[in-house]
């Protein structure tokens, strides 16, 4: 009885490296942001609102030395997160570069000025708006 149970967990960790091996590796991963001015890397820049980051100094220390609509002076997190995974950073889901294979990629949702309630921001004229449904009881 021993020896078939270590007989069926040698098999079986045979066959686990044999396919770890032989077996095609999936790459599919997409990396998809969504939050405010800490994580929007330009899609503020395709609204009509004054929460933007497109001129000087934002910018300075990215590597186009150009405000990117990122409310920071160079990569934010998302950047530095899609740089690690062996990723190019995502794109903000307004842009119209945002097509096929960059979509693959991921994208990014965030908007400066958004939150949870449709109120939040609306100093800012317009921010991207998330709904968010509540259950309705049942009767």
């Amino acid at each position: 009885m021993e020896n078939s149970s270590a007989f069926v967990a040698s098999m079986v960790i045979s066959v686990v490296i044999v396919l770890g091996i032989f077996a095609p590796q999936a790459e599919g991963r997409a990396f998809f942001v969504f939050g405010d001015s800490l994580v929007d890397n330009g899609n503020n820049n395709y609204l009509a609102t004054t929460a933007r980051a497109d001129a000087y100094p934002y910018g300075i220390d990215f590597p186009t030395h150009r405000a990117t609509g990122r409310f920071s002076n160079g990569l934010n997190i998302p950047d530095i997160i899609s740089l690690s995974i062996g990723e190019v950073p995502t794109l903000p889901y307004l842009s119209p570069e945002l097509n096929g294979p960059a979509l693959l990629v991921g994208a990014n949702f965030a908007s400066a000025g958004v939150g949870v309630l449709n109120d939040t921001g609306i100093q800012f004229v317009r921010s991207v708006t998330f709904q968010i449904l509540t259950p309705t009881p049942y009767h």
